[in-house]
Formats: C-alpha cells, sequence, structure tokens
C-alpha cells in the first residue's frame, strides 16, 4: 500500500499540470477567437460555457449518453446539435435538456436517427471541415473567424455573423470542396 500512495503522489503533479496547460491553451485560444470576432467577449465565453453544460448534461444522462453520439457547438447562443440517436424520443429529449440552459436563445436540433457514427466516418468529417477551414483561410474576401464550420455525415453546417455577401461567398467555397454531400447555412446575417 505504501508504494501504491507514493505512485499517486509521483502521478497527481502531471495530472494537474495537464489541466492547467488545457486551461492556459484554452485561454489563449479564446484571446485569439474574441480579437477577431463578431460576437462580444461575453457571447464568446457564453458559447463556451453553453457547450461545456451540453456536454455535462448529455454526459450526464445516461440512456442518452450509452446510446447516442451528440455534438454540440453554440454560436451566439443557437445550439447546433449534429450526431445520431437511436430514435425520435431520445432526440427529442436532447433538444428539451438543452433548451434549459442559460443563454440559449435556439436550439437547431440535426441529429440523426442512426447508429453512432463510426470513427472513420468522424475522421472523414473531420478532414473535410480541416480542408474547408483552410479554403476559407487562404481567401482574401473571407475572414474565416466568422464561421464556424461544422461536418456530420458529409453534411456541412455553416454558423457566424455574416453579411449576406459572405455567406454566399462561403457556400460558394464550401460547396466546392470534395466530400461535400449538403450544405446548411444557420449564419445569421448583419447587414
Amino acid at each position: 500500500m505504501p508504494k501504491l500512495k507514493a505512485l499517486i503522489l509521483l502521478i497527481m503533479p502531471v495530472i494537474l499540470l495537464q489541466g492547467c496547460a488545457a486551461a492556459v491553451v484554452t485561454g489563449a485560444a479564446t484571446g485569439v477567437a474574441v480579437v477577431h470576432d463578431r460576437r462580444s467577449a461575453g457571447t464568446v465565453l457564453d458559447d463556451q460555457s453553453i457547450e461545456i453544460k451540453v456536454s455535462s448534461i448529455l454526459y450526464s444522462n445516461k440512456k442518452i449518453y450509452d446510446q447516442s453520439h451528440v455534438n454540440a457547438t453554440s454560436y451566439n447562443g443557437v445550439v447546433l446539435l449534429t450526431g445520431e440517436t437511436p430514435n425520435e424520443q431520445l432526440k427529442q429529449e436532447v433538444t428539451k435538456e438543452v433548451q434549459t440552459i442559460l443563454n440559449v436563445r435556439r436550439v437547431q436540433n440535426e441529429l440523426v436517427i442512426a447508429a453512432p457514427s463510426s470513427l472513420p466516418s468522424r475522421s472523414s468529417d473531420a478532414w473535410i471541415t480541416s480542408k474547408i477551414k483552410a479554403k476559407l483561410t487562404a481567401d482574401k474576401y473571407i475572414d474565416p473567424f466568422f464561421v464556424k464550420v461544422v461536418t456530420e455525415h458529409g453534411v456541412v453546417y455553416l454558423l457566424g455573423l455574416v453579411s449576406h455577401a459572405e455567406a454566399d461567398r462561403v457556400v460558394d467555397i464550401v460547396s466546392q470542396s470534395a466530400g461535400v454531400q449538403r450544405v446548411i447555412k444557420i449564419f445569421e446575417y448583419i447587414d
């Protein structure tokens, strides 16, 4: 037993330091996002808080957690739910749970009734998102910080505070990207 206690004492600082590193990285990322974001600093933090609360709610609901794969993305108080759940009842339950969170203005539930997706499918979606973000970054007329890109099953969801002209340009870029099955705009317009 003394060896176990010694081992725990040796491992704890490493675990705690990893948590600090994550907090520093998250804080730095938030700082960069706020500088280039059309949302206020408070709204950016609210959106991050909403995403954490959604994760907590889903994790604590064993029925949803065990049977579903749910991703939540919050932008300006609009929560996009993507992923899979086995039936309509659980899909609606997820929506109801998320609507109770403070500062959630609207829930866009795009969950598909299906078994949880495979790792290769999720990797393909991540690859599509990466390619799109690179294209948006390379475009001299689009600030990539104004657009949030989420891909699920080859469907690309676009969130952000944009002008109609920016939205049209982004949709044009995204729709010409390999692997994109469909584009769904969840933009809020500033003009």
